[in-house]
């Protein structure tokens, strides 16, 4: 039997943590949909005067994608430099493999984020997954708009019409 752990389902959040509005992703790094999604979610965030904010979840689609867990571990063993690994992942998508983010780590001035090292990041990883499937995650990107699914294009103008921002 395994432990119960803990996690802040929050504990990646791009965007004021106080945002009216919360916009959270389950994305996988080597979905080429939450690579093309990553830029317009950050420029939503941006734009958005510090109303919006962004929630990343993982949703590894491993069965698809093999380096996708490797990662998300990778990325979540990032620690603080979270947001900067996960730009680089998705810059890099066709590049996931553990030399590759040994070299993002070195190049974040991080320990290793492969390997037994970041077996601690299991958990959290397993926890975000595992919320994805009890909200019916079964693809990435998911989008869910303060906690209803958003179904519209990742595109800047739906994404605003859909949380009420009119510019």
């Amino acid at each position: 039997m395994t432990e119960s752990v803990a996690v802040d389902l929050d504990r990646h959040v791009y965007g004021l943590v106080e945002a009216p509005i919360t916009l959270v992703e389950y994305g996988d790094f080597e979905c080429p949909y939450c690579g093309a999604a990553a830029p317009v979610l950050r420029r939503l965030i941006d734009d958005s005067d510090g109303m919006v904010r962004l929630v990343y979840r993982h949703f590894p689609l491993f069965t698809v994608h093999p380096f996708a867990l490797t990662a998300a571990l990778a990325a979540e063993a990032a620690g603080e430099q979270f947001w900067p690994m996960h730009d680089l992942l998705f810059a890099h998508q066709s590049r996931l493999a553990d030399p590759d983010l040994e070299n993002y780590a070195q190049m974040l001035g991080l320990d290793s984020v492969t390997g037994e090292a970041v077996q601690d990041c299991r958990p959290a990883v397993e926890a975000d997954y595992r919320s994805g499937v009890t909200m019916g995650v079964r693809g990435t990107p998911t989008l869910f708009a303060d906690g209803r699914l958003y179904q519209g294009k990742v595109e800047l103008g739906a994404l605003r019409s859909a949380l009420g921002m009119h510019r």
